[in-house]
């Protein structure tokens, strides 16, 4: 654990704290919002507000433990000798990642088949980039990191293929009206995942200390809102988008 600046401990534990009532406040704004959907994109919300709920949790027992790991007083930050746990984000992670692909498959309303077969293998090659992250995230040495690091995007590689190419052609058969947020969602999933090896390799890029302390847990903490909250809110809009396609159509839904 790294000794951190006034600055920094203050701007971990204010990131901290917002991300907490963000991730809740989405879980509420999720779960209420079930009603404006049609039955069939009912599961996609519930689940994306899942996310987010795993994530509130997981971010107030983040905040806890950070605020127990040092004492800030007299705008003097010292260490109390009980260690961060930064493993928070992993078990994080190994229960949102999967489900973050899950909801995206499940508002785009594929047939059975289709759903089953890339809920089994996007969630697996999920939860395999995330087990094989964290043995990097807690080496002592660049060269473990960097092993790791690379293994866990292999299936990164994969999932990324899997948006692009697996799901082209199932967003062309969406609603016109849903199709250009479907794209946007893809777009936001790949970027805010792109966005955590970077952080992971914040100590490849000279950065030590309180530096890539404040790196690492800042910016997992931006990829994480964009990630879970911001596609909550893609998935809520595709899903209201297609609930009046399926109205206008003629179809059993009628709000």
């Amino acid at each position: 654990m790294d000794t951190v600046t006034p600055f920094q401990y203050e701007l971990i534990y204010n990131a901290f704290s917002f991300t907490f009532a963000a991730m809740a406040a989405a879980t509420l704004f999720l779960w209420l919002s079930r009603s404006q959907v049609a039955p069939a994109y009912r599961t996609a919300l519930t689940i994306s507000g899942i996310v987010t709920g795993i994530a509130a949790y997981h971010y107030f027992r983040i905040f806890e433990s950070w605020h127990q790991a040092y004492m800030f007083k007299d705008g003097v930050v010292t260490m109390t000798g009980v260690a961060f746990n930064d493993a928070y984000r992993y078990v994080d992670w190994l229960l949102t990642v999967p489900l973050l692909l899950i909801e995206l498959i499940l508002v785009m309303r594929l047939s059975r088949a289709e759903t089953t077969a890339k809920t089994i293998t996007l969630g697996s090659s999920a939860a395999l980039m995330i087990v094989l992250g964290y043995p990097g995230e807690i080496a002592t040495d660049l060269g473990s990191r960097a092993l790791w690091g690379g293994l866990s995007m292999i299936p990164f590689i994969y999932i990324v293929w899997q948006l692009f190419v697996g799901l082209g052609e199932s967003i062309k058969q969406q609603p016109v009206a849903a199709q250009g947020l479907v794209r946007t969602a893809r777009l936001v999933t790949f970027a805010s995942w792109g966005f955590y090896p970077v952080v992971f390799a914040a100590p490849f890029f000279g950065l030590t200390g309180g530096s890539v302390e404040t790196t690492i847990q800042v910016g997992y903490t931006i990829a994480d809102l964009i990630a879970k909250v911001g596609l909550g809110i893609l998935i809520f809009l595709i899903a209201v988008r297609k609930s009046e396609s399926e109205t206008a159509d003629g179809k059993a839904y009628a709000g």
